[in-house]
């Protein structure tokens, strides 16, 4: 699977394997690979791919969270290019498997990788997907990757470490990263634009709307799923509706009072 330059120095890798991206982008003082995929073959035949684009050398990685299958070719690209820093939120380093390894250049809300003419900013928007999301920007190419915030080929996944009721805010805060050209590289699928993730983030409103009145109307967690319309199916939701419930104040979870 060759690299598709979607914008100016921005190369999107799109791996069958969990239909997965990696992205580079180049700069004056090198390249920064943003998440290395799920197996060390991958990550190798990705390193081998990134050379043939002949841009220059790596210099930094960029782990969005923490999930295996954007974190666990990080030893391979470190074995290929010496030490390289690794870049993460300060949670997704922390619930990184050691075997990643996991970055040690770690942040709490925003950082900034300075390739010389051109800067890549990472910034937690909040939690969504997992506690420890970080989006990339490149300014100067109006190109944003959202990690697993976004994804085009699937159902967001709402997991088990997932936050179903913060995910919409933490978008939101997204869509004002964005112009109506910005190019959105999901963390799976293909490239998506501003209405994109619009559309996606109205649905997981509805997911955590939804969720907030069936709790507030007493339906218990285990009927919640057959209870009411669901914007993605159902087998998908499971997870979400356990977490988004767990995650309600107390008082919320309580059965009205007869």
């Amino acid at each position: 699977m060759p690299f598709s330059e979607v914008a100016d120095r921005v190369w999107v890798r799109r791996v069958p394997s969990y239909d997965v991206n990696l992205t580079v982008v180049g700069g004056e003082r090198g390249l920064v690979v943003v998440d290395t995929l799920a197996t060390d073959a991958e990550a190798r035949a990705a390193i081998a791919a990134v050379e043939r684009l002949g841009a220059g050398s790596v210099v930094a990685l960029v782990n969005t969270h923490d999930h295996f299958d954007h974190v666990l070719g990080n030893a391979a690209f470190r074995e290929r290019y010496g030490q390289l820093p690794v870049y993460a939120t300060e949670e997704a380093a922390a619930r990184t498997d050691p075997a990643a390894p996991p970055a040690d250049r770690t942040f709490a809300s925003a950082a900034v990788i300075d390739l010389g003419n051109r800067q890549l900013e990472l910034v937690h928007l909040g939690r969504g997907h997992t506690a420890g999301d970080l989006v990339a920007r490149v300014p100067d190419a109006d190109v944003l990757l959202a990690g697993d915030l976004v994804e085009e080929s699937a159902p967001p996944a709402l997991g088990e470490d997932s936050w179903p009721l913060e995910w919409p805010q933490t978008l939101d805060l997204l869509l004002g990263l964005t112009t109506t050209a910005t190019l959105v590289v999901p963390g799976h699928g293909a490239v998506v634009d501003r209405g994109f993730v619009e559309r996606q983030c109205d649905d997981l409103r509805a997911v955590a709307e939804t969720i907030r009145e069936l709790a507030g109307r007493g339906v218990p967690p285990q009927d919640a799923l057959d209870s009411s319309d669901w914007p993605f199916p159902r087998e998908v939701l499971r997870q979400a509706v356990e977490r988004g419930y767990a995650q309600l104040p107390r008082a919320r979870r309580q059965l009205p009072l007869a």
